[in-house]
This record gives C-alpha cells, structure tokens and sequence, in this order.
C-alpha cells in the first residue's frame, strides 16, 4: 500500500498500515464504485441492488457489472422503469432489515420517487419512534457535461438537503466513491448518492474541447481492493491557499483547482464531500483564514445549495469576510443541449468571480 494512501486511509478512517484494506489498484469512478457494491454484498447478506438494466446488463454505466453472475437474481435484480416503485420497495426492504441500495438511472428521472423519498424514507424513523428505519442508499449519476440535454444533465441535490431525515453524499474521486458509498450502506439512515456522470471515467477540468483526461497515474484514483470507508459529514482539503475559499463538490472540484493553477491563485479548496451532514467546522476554519469565499455548483442557482452555503458563511463568518460571498452556479433555465457550455459554470465564469472577489 502505498505512503499517500496509508495517509489517506489513517486520516479518514484511522485504519493505519497494519491494518488490512487490500492491495492498492488504479480505478476509475466506476470500476470505484463497482467495487464498493461488491465489498458490501460480499460483507453483508442483507445488501441488495435493484434497479432498471443494473442485472443483466451491469448497469447504463456499467457501475453494477459482473455482480449479479457473481451474487445471484436475489442479490441483484432488475425491475421495471418504475421509479416509484424502485424507491417504494427498498423502503419496504429497508424496514423489514435489508440493507438495499436501489439505482434511479438518471437523476432526472428520481422525480416520481419523490413522495416515497420524502413521505415514508425520510420520515419512516421519526413516525415510528425509532421503531424502523429505512437503511436504503439510492444512487444516481447526475450532472451535465456530456450533453445529455435537459432530462439527462440535471443536478437535483438541493431538494433533498431540504428534507430532514436524508443524508445526501456527492463523491469527486474514485478514492472516495468507494469509502463514501461503503459508509452510505452501513448508514442506519437513508442516503442520496449523487454520482458526477462527467468525471466517470476521468476529471474534467472544464474546457470541453480538450482531450478528455484520465484517471490513470493519479493519486486520488489509488483505490484499496478491500474493505474501507470515509466518514460522512467530512470535507477534503484539496488545496492550501491563503487568498480565498472555494467551496464545491462533484465535478465542479477539478475546474475550480484547474482555473486557479492556470490564473496562479492561491485558493484553500474544499470539496464538501457531503451536504447533509455537512461539514461546517472546516467551512468555519478555512473562511476565517483566508477571508473570501467562492462557492461553485452546476445546479440552478436559486435555492441552490450554493444559497444555503452563502448564509452559513455569512451568518457564522461575518466579521472575518473581507469581500461579500460570490456564487457561480448553473442558470435559472432548464439544461440546454445546444448551449450546454453557456449554462455550464466553466473556467471563464469562475475566473472572472475570482477576479472579482479578490479586488474588493
């Protein structure tokens, strides 16, 4: 195992190097994340996966391949383009002691899961007086960037970090797909996980019409084969800066760090990791130090999670703000396909919000 990853796994998980998490292999997000699904299914006989293709087929993304040859049609089964349905049985699953990790294909398309969601997953532990729980992990790609147009780019998190009773956890490397997901299915709560389709295969740095980047050769695609998870409610420094503060999640976390190597800025990223809980302590810390705060998210901008992130800031960092809080964020529209990198927020929005908050 290498010296970074022993680091890592100490510091997120206090597993140090004597303690077995398996050889260390490069994987993307997927193979990440399949990796995961498998570790738990191995571990534990009440995990299940369902979903739409996520049997047979592996998966639209291939995220759940090879894993009902290896663990049976009870283990891992199709069903049908029933979103409500999908949702509505793995709280049944959940409630009666399964640990069921149901796929909505598409974040688009978990809309009709909604009340299932809200109404019965979100409340089934507080209504029973902790009676029964709903240890369910719904995961879904989400996000724009590959021209999906409008019913395949969207980016819904911001509903559910509304809803008391839902964690929702939203990964940026393959190292921590596979530690945030294994702690999502061990969660007694149930969990949205929101997985940034664009960076699958690679990072993505914001410029569309460069060649596509892979995660080969880097250090936050070594990924223990084993068994081991990162806490929830955590945030990860991804860079030290004293300028200013740039807080983000998913894909929006490699274009923030690529603008501010290209522009020479000495910002203190964060990647958020999870919402809801979210990591206020390390929000609270970094803004103090540096004074500006940036946030950046592909969804909508109002109501976005980015205006929660704004209050936070301001409510709790007033006095050691030098400059308002600046937001870059999708547009108030549906996704467009043909102006996807308008509404994207790529380098040149944020380099000019940085631009800004620095000279205030």
């Amino acid at each position: 195992m290498s010296e970074a990853i022993e680091h890592d796994l100490q510091a997120d998980t206090g597993i140090g190097p004597s303690e077995d998490a398996g050889e260390v292999k490069h994987m993307n997000m997927i193979e990440a994340i399949n990796s995961a699904l498998d570790v738990m299914l191995d571990r534990d006989d009440n995990v299940t996966l369902l979903g739409e293709d996520i049997g047979y087929f592996g998966g639209v993304f291939r995220c759940t391949a090879g894993l009902q040859e290896k663990y049976g049609k009870t283990r891992v089964f199709d069903t049908p383009i029933s979103e409500c349905g999908i949702i509505g049985v793995a709280v049944g699953m959940g409630a009666y002691g399964l640990r069921p990790v149901p796929e909505i294909q598409f974040a688009d398309y978990i809309y009709p899961g909604l009340d299932q969601l809200i109404s019965e997953a979100a409340r089934l532990r507080y209504r029973s007086a902790g009676e029964f729980i709903a240890p369910m992990t719904v995961r879904s790609p989400f996000g724009g960037g590959i021209f999906g147009g409008q019913t395949h780019s969207q980016s819904p998190e911001a509903i559910f970090t509304h809803v008391s009773g839902l964690k929702t956890v939203i990964p940026a490397t393959p190292y921590d797909a596979k530690g945030l997901l294994i702690s999502c299915i061990e969660d007694n709560d149930p969990t949205i996980f929101f997985e940034p389709k664009r960076i699958y295969n690679g990072p993505f740095d914001g410029f569309y019409d460069k060649p596509a980047k892979s995660w080969k050769g880097r250090d936050d695609a070594q990924v223990p084969e084993g068994y081991y998870k990162i806490p929830l409610g955590k945030a990860r420094q991804v860079t030290e800066g004293d300028q200013l503060t740039i807080l983000t999640y998913g894909t929006m976390v490699h274009v923030a760090q690529a603008v501010c190597e290209e522009k020479g800025v000495e910002a203190e990223i964060l990647d958020l990791r999870t919402l809801v809980p979210l990591d206020i302590e390390a929000i609270e810390a970094s803004v103090e130090r540096t004074g500006r705060c940036l946030i950046v998210h592909e969804a909508t901008r109002t109501s976005g999670f980015g205006a929660e992130l704004s209050a936070l800031v301001t409510e709790r960092c007033f006095y050691h703000l030098e400059a308002a809080v600046e937001r870059v964020t999708g547009f108030d529209t549906p996704y467009p396909h043909s102006l996807e990198w308008a509404y994207f927020p790529g380098p040149v929005r944020i380099g000019e919000a940085i631009d800004k908050i620095l000279a205030e």
